[in-house]
Formats: structure tokens, C-alpha cells, sequence
């Protein structure tokens, strides 16, 4: 086998090599070492260990198509077990120590991403990790993203949009989402329309309808076995409206609308508008009215990490008086993109439950990120995104706006320095399930060749 792997490399840098001198293909490639802190599986309390990697990561591009591989091994020198090297086998092997990995969970993420086009192309799609993804108006699927068991467990997931504009027919377009291939468990998707394309009218010649559909087949994926009794399928589905006002490079800005039904009679609708001005400063606010129990942006950015949570609460008889809740966003992108920020608080009209509750629309949220992109500070660039959930549920506002407490905290912060990169990653998620954090991190230093 170490043969054969070997003798595959060498076809691939060979074939690399010819294509590349004749201008129709790219490929690069990077060299990792670093250390990795993982979760050990099936542990609760969670406990983590620390294992060195190595890992060979090409990067292969042909006109419209990408192709990156992640082929690393983790391992540690002078194991306790009395071997010179011991291999990190849940990178390997089927469940390992429980884990209820399949072939597909191992393998499939080898692949860190395959796409063809980029986003906003009328033909686009991924497969592999998804750092931001959304349906409609992000009213049932809003930011969604597979990479938060980073860098212990990659998902391999898939996005897909097709515009019917590639063939000349504005009218139809359709976009799809799942968060897992190889389990096929968080799967949405939302065809949309222009009926009004053809007819010339400022304004609604630009409208767009769609309907979206959401699903978590296995909402008990994630957590201990002890604790998935109960939890059921959980199904969203909704419509909504786009409309471009202003379509001015300098201020565009939109209306939009949705309408979403989740389990038990659960309903929710939702008005707003955003835009950016100048183009530098971005800005949106919504107005939401939600019957009771009802979660808006189900499928959030930090969904696989709170899913059985909000699965329990969709399993429950919804109980209490509806209410009107708000969004509320800002932010600024300078130099084309190179530096950004992003702050959005969300809601409801009314006091914090005096009885604490596992919902987390009952209690206000926040998220914030920043980042600066590479070439700026020197050498440095680094992303940062905070997701605090039931801000006010132990605590004054502003006291538990700080305390890390049903907190997601996520940090990438890169050197660079000729051909080499060294990079920080650094997670911390609070776990409602263990009512603790799992921290999570790698240090790695890569030369791209």
C-alpha cells in the first residue's frame, strides 16, 4: 500500500507538472506540520489529547474546476503503549472507539473541497467543508456551516445553485444544501422564480418568489448515545420574497420577506431590509412575528453544535403567547474586502422568562466577526466570529455579553513569510449537552509549493 500511495503521488506531481507548462491546468501544493487538539472519541466528560500531524495538501485547478485533498496523518513519538510511533486510528478506521464513523465519514472529507465556478456564478457548486451558506432570506437556513468540529472531524458537505440564466430562462433558478454526504442528515433546498422578468416594470421585473425546505433526519448525531431517546426527525418549509429597490453600485437596497411552519403548529414571518451605503457600510433590520416556541434561522451558523437542543424543544407542545421579535445588523467592508466587521443582535419584544427555558428565541443573541484579509498588516491576516446564545438568562445583559456561557468562539490567526504560513485555530463551544466547553485547537506551520 505505501507503494502504490507512493507511486500515485509521483503520477499526480508528473501530470501536474505537464499540464501546468501548458497553460490549461494549476497546481500547487503544501507541506503541513503542527500539533492538533482534539476531542477523544465517546469520552463524556469530554476529554482531548494532543497529536502531532503531518499532512500533504494539493491544491489542483482546470478552468472552472477546483479540487483540494487533505491526506494527513496524526500521531505521537514514544507512545505509552510501547510503540516508536503510534497512528491516530480515528482518522482511519471505522467507529473507532465508538464513534459511529462510517467508511464514508473517514474518507469522503479527504477531499477538502471539489467546486466547479465561484459563488454568485449562475452555475455554482462545492463540495467539502461550507464556511456560509444560506436559503431565501435566511429566515430556516441562515449562515449554516459544517466546519464546527474543526480541526478534530471534517465534514464533507455540498452546495449547489443553478440559475436558469446559464440557458437563457431568468425565470426558474434552484439551490441545495447538504451539511453531510456521507450521513445525509441536515439536506434543504429552494427553488425560486422571476415571474415578472419579461414584463418591463421598474422594480417588480426584478422579483423573486421561492420556497424552501429544510430537514435533520438524525438531530441525535452529534451527541452521546445515552441521550438521543426522543429525538425525532425535524422538518421546515416556507416561502419567500426578494425585492432589489435599489440596484445603485454606491446603495443597493432590497426588501424581503418569509414565512416559515415547523413542528406542531410552530409559525413564523418575518419583514426586513438591508442594504450598504457608499459601499463600505452594510446594514440590515427585520421584524419578526413568531407563534409560541418558534425559532427562527433554524439552521444557523452553529447549528450541528445546538441541534439537539432545538430538536427537544420541537419535540415539545408549544405552550405560552406568541410573540414579535427583531433583528438588528451593521457593519463596514474597507479596501474591497480586506478589512471587515460584522455585528447583528436578534430577539424578542418582551422580558426575559422568569423560568428559565431551552429555547433560545426567548433570550436576545449576538454575533459578531471581523477579520483582515492577507497583505494589510504584513504578513499577518486572521478571521475571528462570536455567537453568544440566552444573553440574560443568568445574568444582567451586558455581564453575560462577556461570559463565554453558551458562547461559540472561533479564531484563525496566519503568518506569512515567504513560502511559509503558520496558523492558529482555536475553538471554543460551549456544549449545552454537557453543560461544559469543548476546546478545540491546531497550531500547524504549511509551505506552499
Amino acid at each position: 500500500m505505501k507503494r502504490i500511495g507512493a507511486l500515485v503521488l509521483i503520477a499526480i506531481l508528473a501530470f501536474s507538472s505537464a499540464w501546468a507548462e501548458d497553460g490549461g491546468f494549476d497546481f500547487q501544493a503544501g507541506i503541513v506540520l503542527g500539533t492538533d487538539v482534539i476531542v477523544v472519541p465517546g469520552t463524556d466528560p469530554v476529554v482531548t489529547k494532543t497529536w502531532n500531524r503531518l499532512g500533504f495538501e494539493p491544491d489542483l485547478s482546470f478552468g472552472p474546476f477546483g479540487l483540494g485533498l487533505d491526506l494527513s496523518l496524526r500521531f505521537q513519538l514514544s507512545s505509552l503503549s510501547g510503540d516508536a510511533i503510534e497512528i491516530y486510528q480515528g482518522d482511519w478506521v471505522p467507529d473507532y472507539e465508538g464513534s459511529g464513523k462510517s467508511f464514508l465519514d473517514l474518507y469522503l472529507p479527504k477531499i477538502m473541497y471539489l467546486r466547479y465556478g465561484l459563488r454568485g456564478d449562475p452555475l455554482y457548486a462545492k463540495f467539502g467543508s461550507i464556511e456560509d451558506f444560506t436559503l431565501g432570506n435566511g429566515f430556516i437556513v441562515g449562515n449554516y456551516a459544517n466546519t464546527r468540529f474543526l480541526p478534530g472531524q471534517r465534514l464533507f458537505g455540498m452546495q449547489f445553485n443553478l440559475d436558469g440564466q446559464l440557458f437563457g430562462f431568468p425565470y426558474l433558478g434552484i439551490e441545495l444544501l447538504a451539511g453531510n454526504v456521507a450521513q445525509f442528515d441536515v439536506v434543504g433546498g429552494r427553488l425560486y422564480a422571476r415571474p415578472l422578468v419579461d414584463t418591463g416594470l421598474p422594480l417588480l421585473e426584478d422579483l423573486q418568489v421561492g420556497a424552501t425546505a429544510a430537514v435533520d433526519t438524525k438531530p441525535e448525531l452529534y451527541i452521546p448515545e445515552a441521550d438521543q431517546a426522543g429525538l425525532d426527525t425535524v422538518a421546515i418549509y416556507g416561502a419567500d420574497l426578494f425585492l432589489p429597490i435599489v440596484k445603485s453600485q454606491a446603495f443597493p437596497l432590497a426588501a424581503f420577506s418569509e414565512l416559515a411552519f415547523q413542528p406542531k403548529g410552530r409559525t413564523g414571518f418575518m419583514i426586513g431590509a438591508g442594504g450598504r451605503l457608499i459601499g463600505l457600510i452594510t446594514y440590515g433590520a427585520q421584524i419578526r412575528a413568531m407563534s409560541a416556541g418558534f425559532i427562527p434561522n433554524y439552521f444557523d451558523a452553529n447549528y450541528d453544535l445546538f441541534r439537539s437542543l432545538k430538536a427537544n424543544v420541537m419535540q415539545l407542545e408549544p405552550s405560552g403567547d406568541g410573540s414579535v421579535g427583531w433583528l438588528a445588523k451593521a457593519g463596514a467592508s474597507l479596501f474591497d474586502d480586506v478589512i471587515f466587521f460584522d455585528v447583528g443582535v436578534d430577539g424578542p419584544f418582551k422580558a426575559i422568562p422568569s423560568t428559565p427555558s431551552a429555547n433560545p428565541a426567548e433570550y436576545p443573541h449576538l454575533r459578531a466577526a471581523a477579520g483582515v484579509a492577507e497583505g494589510l498588516l504584513g504578513g499577518f491576516f486572521f478571521d475571528f466570529a462570536y455567537d453568544k446564545y440566552f444573553l440574560g438568562k443568568d445574568g444582567s445583559f451586558f455581564e453575560e455579553l462577556i461570559d463565554p456561557t453558551d458562547a461559540v468562539i472561533t479564531a484563525a490567526v496566519n503568518f506569512r513569510s515567504g513560502a511559509a504560513v503558520f496558523t492558529l485555530l482555536y475553538n471554543l463551544n460551549f456544549n449545552p449537552a454537557t453543560g461544559d466547553f469543548d476546546v478545540t485547537s491546531s497550531l500547524q506551520s504549511s509551505i506552499k509549493f
